[in-house]
């Protein structure tokens, strides 16, 4: 009898980094998995053996060209906003140290831009809405509701 492959949350990373008091946000291309078009802060799936810092760096620099500092941790959620695609996020915030915003043809977000966090584009993608809220109110953690 074949066993069923039993479906397992992903280890996530995002980030909201601040340069001259904006985010960087960009939209998620049609080929994304998950929220094609909706609004996304930096990240992605932690690799193996990655610590959480070489994690979003490293999504960071891949997916907008830019390289952050000070990188600060603000909030852990549980979601399966997706559907069937249940993500434990380990978010953050960071500032700017280099690089400008570049969309990259292979990447799942392109149209970078530097954003008021009180003036975003929407729709948002759930686990940047999650990082915004807690940046706004203080709420570190967020189980599935």
């Amino acid at each position: 009898m074949e066993e069923k492959k039993q479906k397992r949350p992903k280890a996530c990373v995002g980030v909201m980094v601040f340069k001259d008091g904006k985010i960087l946000i960009g939209r998620r291309k049609d080929t994304a998995t998950h929220g094609p078009g909706e609004y996304s802060l930096p990240g992605g799936h932690i690799e193996h053996s990655e610590s959480f810092k070489e994690a979003i760096e490293r999504e960071t620099l891949e997916e907008s060209g830019v390289k952050i500092k000070n990188l600060k941790f603000i909030c852990v959620a549980n979601t399966d906003a997706y559907k069937g695609h249940q993500a434990i996020l380990i978010n953050f915030v960071a500032d700017w140290e280099s690089g400008e915003p570049t969309d990259f043809p292979h990447e799942n977000i392109g149209d970078w831009q530097w954003c008021d966090i009180d003036k975003l584009p929407e729709p948002l993608f759930v686990p940047t809405k999650l990082l915004i809220d807690s940046y706004k109110t203080g709420k570190n953690y967020y189980d599935k509701e």
